[in-house]
């Protein structure tokens, strides 16, 4: 194991942060899977779930079990970490430019396709090993102006060559869930199974610019691209990348951490980034659908809410998820009742227990695409 330590750009007089990244087996080796946790600083399941694994890979370590590497960045965000209003983190906006720490990551499709598209050939691995030498050029020449955008080029420079990128998060409160792109979904399959993920939401490209996309997606985009001219110089999809939404904001238990750090090592050795015994994959718990046809359920009105459904549950259309009960209206009009319009499992639901009007009550994971633009929240 080797223990790194990257200086980000001082954004001010006597100020200096630091991202620590762990290194596991040989750096030659594949594949190689990057596995990074609380890029929004306030989700904690994921660095406990990194401690945890981080014990796991350096026992595989010490052992001489590693057949490929592991990357591992426990606190992918140390601006966010020091970030603190009242008390209390603010580690999903980046104060100085407002920012989202999981948005506005470079289009390295757009960065580098005119230079590589011309020379890729009939080898599908020298075309791999042309595109992520030229990301890794890109990312050195980039020279950042601020301390948010070089901690987005330090991390894409750990990732950049990765096969496998898992990006740690978690919700307000929700169940075990991933965010895929669509040509990631076969080599994450194994990853859903082994989390017992109860959702699986998948885009080919959900907008935003987010970590994980940036990496999958250059693959696809420029794959695209070449098959548009109708060369024949093959691309495979080299890098497969998941957000893993690692339950709510307050599950921080070891005797959830544990057995999800246990899952993402199984998960290595299917991929065969380890040795060790590989247990039977579970089935899915859920089929995957849409991000598109995920809805986002709001309140209307303000006031006090009142779940009537559980995260896990499946609900219909015309189904009441919740009430939002503002006690000073006067007669009978002081509760208003939040309903899906659509069938599918809701999976995520906000920890605050007052809402303004407009305010995000949940998510449910629909069968059937509706959304177009965007589709990630703020």
């Amino acid at each position: 194991m080797q223990r790194t330590e990257h200086p980000l750009l001082s954004q001010s007089l006597g100020s200096q942060k630091t991202l620590v990244a762990f290194q596991f087996g040989d750096p030659l080796a594949r594949p190689k899977v990057y596995v990074q946790a609380s890029l929004h600083a306030g989700e904690l399941p994921g660095m406990l779930v990194a401690h945890h694994l981080r014990g796991i890979l350096e026992q595989a370590a010490a052992e001489g079990r590693m057949t490929g590497q592991v990357v591992l960045v426990p606190a992918a965000n140390p601006i966010g970490l020091a970030q603190r209003i009242d008390h209390h983190v603010q580690g999903r906006f980046e104060f100085g430019t407002s920012e989202n720490f999981n948005r506005h990551y470079p289009d390295l499709a757009q960065a580098i396709g005119a230079d590589v598209l011309g020379r890729l050939g009939e080898d599908p691995a020298s075309n791999v090993a042309l595109v992520r030498s030229a990301m890794q050029q890109w990312l050195e020449q980039w020279s950042p102006a601020n301390e948010l955008d070089s901690l987005r080029r330090r991390l894409l420079l750990l990732a950049h060559d990765a096969d496998l990128v898992l990006d740690l998060h978690c919700d307000g409160e929700s169940v075990m869930h991933l965010y895929c792109e669509e040509p990631c979904w076969p080599a994450m399959k194994p990853l859903a199974q082994l989390l017992q993920c109860q959702a699986v939401l998948l885009a080919r490209d959900s907008g935003g610019g987010p970590f994980d996309e940036r990496l999958s997606g250059i693959w696809w985009q420029l794959a695209e691209r070449v098959e548009a001219t109708g060369r024949m110089a093959p691309l495979p999809q080299a890098c497969a990348s998941t957000t893993v939404e690692l339950r709510g904001e307050g599950d921080v238990l070891h005797t959830l951490a544990r057995p999800d750090a246990q899952a993402i090592a199984q998960y290595l050795v299917h991929a065969g980034v380890m040795r060790a015994e590989a247990q039977p994959l579970p089935a899915l718990r859920c089929e995957p659908t849409p991000l598109a046809g995920s809805q986002t359920l709001r309140a209307e009105l303000p006031g006090v809410l009142v779940y009537r459904v559980q995260p896990g549950q499946r609900v219909h259309a015309g189904e009441v998820v919740a009430e939002v009960i503002d006690p000073t209206a006067p007669g009978a009009s002081h509760v208003h009742e939040v309903k899906s319009a659509v069938d599918g499992v809701l999976y995520a639901i906000v920890r605050d227990r007052y809402l303004q009007a407009g305010g995000e009550v949940g998510k449910v994971a629909g069968a059937k695409a509706f959304r177009t633009g965007d589709l990630l929240g703020a």
